[in-house]
């Protein structure tokens, strides 16, 4: 209960955890024995999370994420995982709602679900019958169909896009209730955080560029009236042990490609060493994100397991705590 005389913004708050995840966008691996081994590493070592990217067309290898889940949820019984994020537009509300309640429900309540809209020029839209118009509406509909069907015995919608009749999923998710990270930087974005969301997760965006909008989520979720914890705010980069090359040119020009004016792929990737993985971090941390999510950049797989071996030797124990 807040003090009398105390606003709940100078009410004290519970500590915030710094927590970092390792993730993935297209599959780098050379056979799914060495992804697996990848996993059993972060299982093995206490890794908090691991994140899976969601495409659905693309020339490089990409798992299907909600697959993906399912395969970590039964390979491992500690670390969490989560989309980074499942495009919802994509996809149908009963099905997605279904996978994400089984995931949760076998792995005894490890799944983060994370749910974007998707860009308007993604190939899925570009290249199917799938409309870009309107995705964002359909998207808000999913979400509230998606979050009652988790929890509600007997589910009755008329919206838009769904009309649903006496709908019921079993088993439902064993975490109640269920987390609903939203992803995107946009004010419908910002606003759909707001209504929906239990977190939320960058994009292509650095600590420069969080800070405004994490403020703003603040704000939007003030005047929602709705609460999201301080320490779910969550980010991505890649990271590299070792100096700039061409490999990582490329792939810092392919993000700049992506991104939204003033994006410095120099100020969003940390490559060199530990200290500058751990500055990185921390410039994160500073501009209101505790949930990291590194991206390591790697060329075959033993290097990947290095990277990663490194990662959790070097930076993590001095970046996790809580303040």
């Amino acid at each position: 209960m807040t003090p009398p005389n105390t606003t709940l913004s100078q009410a004290p708050q519970p500590p915030r955890k710094v927590r970092i995840g390792l993730g993935l966008s297209a599959f780098p691996f050379e056979s799914a024995r060495a992804y697996f081994r990848w996993i059993d590493l972060l299982e093995d070592r206490g890794v908090d999370s691991v994140w899976q990217t969601d495409r659905l067309i693309s020339e490089q290898p990409f798992l299907e994420a909600m697959s993906a889940m399912a395969a970590i949820a039964g390979r491992t019984e500690r670390i969490k995982f989560g989309m980074n994020a499942v495009v919802a537009s994509f996809r149908d509300p009963l099905v997605l709602a279904n996978q994400c309640a089984t995931v949760d429900f076998l792995s005894g309540g490890r799944l983060l679900p994370v749910f974007g809209v998707g860009a308007a020029r993604a190939p899925e839209l570009r290249r199917t019958q799938l409309e870009a118009a309107g995705r964002g509406r359909r998207v808000d509909e999913m979400l509230t169909l998606m979050q009652r069907l988790w929890s509600e015995e007997q589910v009755d919608f008329e919206g838009e896009f769904f009309r649903y009749h006496n709908v019921t999923i079993a088993p439902r998710p064993v975490q109640k209730r269920l987390p609903c990270w939203i992803g995107g930087h946009s004010a419908a974005a910002i606003g759909r955080t707001a209504r929906h969301g239990t977190g939320w997760l960058a994009g292509l965006r650095t600590p420069e560029q969080i800070e405004p909008i994490v403020e703003r989520i603040h704000a939007a979720v003030a005047a929602e009236g709705t609460q999201i914890a301080h320490d779910h705010y969550g980010a991505g980069f890649p990271f590299y042990f070792g100096d700039w090359d061409a490999r990582i040119e490329r792939r810092a020009a392919a993000s700049k490609a992506l991104a939204t004016d003033g994006f410095d792929p120099r100020r969003y990737f940390a490559v060199g060493d530990a200290d500058t993985i751990v500055e990185r971090c921390e410039q994160y941390v500073a501009a209101g994100v505790f949930k990291l999510v590194l991206m390591p950049i790697a060329q075959g797989d033993a290097e990947l397991m290095q990277q990663t071996r490194r990662l959790i030797d070097e930076v993590i124990p001095r970046v996790e705590r809580e303040i």
